[in-house]
């Protein structure tokens, strides 16, 4: 299953992944088609088994805060919008906690992963032990098992909005918070730090081996970063970002985490669509955990679950995990997604296509179909990059307006920058050296358009960069200025 991972009308943002028995569970909250806000007032979960990840399946309503034609309400004191849930297992129960917008957040309980889960209670604690007024924002909750023995576990929950909180919670009632465990600022969020690094919010707790990790959001929001310490309860110490969806790609805020399926470590985050920050969609990556406990930042591609995509099978192009020059994904209906705002100079780009190994042939054609805009135009087909010069360029819109690294934190998050608090969520990333293969030529009105383009044979990036065909600089091409060429919609190459 490409990114994204789900069927690509469903918009499961701020994932928890859990992996129960032989399946792997994702969590988080529920966008709305097309919508203009964020989440919504139900909660739904998606499975797939450990070993067959391209096959999610829908558990549908799991928990939600108004009632509609076929559920009840699950809670008794709210019917505001669900944000940002957690799962845990704990003596073959499941646990839901929920944040709900600006409301007292509230555990609720399940025989099975899947739900439907009961509401249980608001969580109980004296005022001075609540972090954020007993909201508990984007919850994560940490089950420690001692010595391998579950009945000996203490549970500890994370969370927190502009200022990192947690408590340890009762392990027999799992809402009780024990007196005098709130620790405010598990991690170093001072205004000082820099916002590549300063806690935001979306908290998600992880332990692996020994060690304890904290992922969350910081102010620059469209990473997800990564903070370690060896006591649960902190200090936290940040140690680098896992991933930006803001890098060549309309950004956003970002919120996620981590699940080991099988031997294979993955990180779960979201894409926006619209060029708005919401209708969510859950993605996935690959990612490594050295031995020292450090997690190398990530690109992010088209490939989900995939290892390689098959560039001879129609490829939706909402799946692009690169679009610069001011396209993006749009949705048309419920069908049909295309990216759209298609100008000169734009980049559409997929990582990664398996050509295969068949160098029979010079050449093979490539088949693209757009939406025409009563306008000709043309796209350049490359393969790994789109520098044809082969200069490699690496820029990005600092927090002053100023260059700055993209794809590094070695130098732009030094503590005590005095930076500003507005922060660019988007970046430009890696100008690599690329081959142009071929032009497809479009023309004025919806159709499949075809060209011959040379032969490639393993695997590449694949990139369509717009153009015009008009001079720029001269009075005829002012005419044409920001013009939109076209909307893609899905392309394939043939043999």
């Amino acid at each position: 299953m490409a990114n994204p991972i789900l069927p690509l009308w469903e918009c499961i943002p701020d994932g928890e992944p859990r992996q129960f028995g032989d399946r792997v569970y994702l969590y988080g909250s529920h966008d709305r088609y097309g919508c203009d806000n964020f989440c919504d007032y139900k909660l739904k979960c998606w499975s797939a088994p450990v070993n067959d990840l391209n096959h999610w399946v829908c558990h549908g309503h799991i928990f939600q805060t108004r009632s509609d034609s076929d559920h009840e309400s699950s809670v008794p004191h709210t019917d505001k919008e669900l944000y940002a849930p957690d799962v845990v297992e704990k003596d073959g129960k499941y646990y839901l906690f929920t944040y709900i917008a600006g409301s007292k957040g509230c555990v609720s309980v399940s025989e099975k992963p899947e739900g439907p889960f009961t509401f249980l209670s608001t969580y109980e604690y004296a005022p001075e032990d609540a972090g954020d007024y007993g909201i508990y924002n984007d919850p994560g909750v940490l089950v420690d098992i001692i010595d391998g023995k579950e009945k000996s576990c203490r549970v500890y929950i994370y969370y927190g909005f502009e200022g990192s909180n947690m408590n340890e919670l009762d392990s027999e009632t799992m809402y009780k918070v024990l007196p005098g465990s709130l620790k405010k600022h598990v991690l170093d969020d001072r205004r000082e730090i820099h916002p590549t690094q300063r806690f935001y919010e979306a908290s998600s707790p992880r332990k692996i081996g020994d060690t304890y990790y904290l992922i969350y959001s910081p102010r620059k929001g469209a990473r997800l970063v990564y903070a370690t310490s060896d006591q649960p309860t902190g200090p936290f110490v940040y140690r680098g970002y896992i991933i930006d969806n803001g890098i060549d790609y309309p950004a956003g805020n970002n919120h996620g985490s981590l699940c080991r399926i099988g031997d294979q470590w993955y990180v779960f985050y979201h894409r926006m669509t619209n060029n708005t920050m919401f209708s969510r969609r859950a993605c996935v990556e690959k990612v490594t955990i050295l031995p020292d406990g450090t997690i190398p930042p990530v690109e992010m591609t088209s490939l989900g679950f995939e290892d390689s995509l098959d560039p001879y099978i129609p490829v939706k192009a909402e799946t692009a995990c690169v679009l610069t020059g001011g396209c993006f994904v749009t949705e048309k209906d419920l069908f049909r997604r295309v990216v759209t705002h298609i100008t000169d100079g734009c980049v559409i780009g997929y990582k990664y296509f398996d050509f295969g190994e068949d160098d029979s042939t010079k050449t093979m054609e490539l088949a693209v179909k757009i939406a025409g805009m009563g306008c000709k135009g043309r796209l350049h087909v490359m393969i790994d990059g789109t520098d044809t010069e082969g200069e490699i360029s690496k820029i990005a819109i600092g927090g002053n307006g100023g260059a700055t690294s993209a794809s590094e934190d070695s130098e732009d998050a030094k503590e005590g920058d005095n930076v500003p608090e507005t922060v660019p969520y988007d970046s430009v990333g890696r100008r690599l050296p690329g081959i142009e293969i071929g032009v497809v030529e479009t023309g004025l009105g919806d159709g499949v358009y075809r060209a011959r383009v040379k032969n490639v044979t393993g695997r590449h990036a694949l990139y369509f960069v717009a153009d015009l065909g008009v001079e720029r600089g001269t009075w005829p091409g002012s005419f044409f200025t920001d013009r939109v060429i076209c909307e893609l919609e899905e392309f394939v190459f043939l043999k």
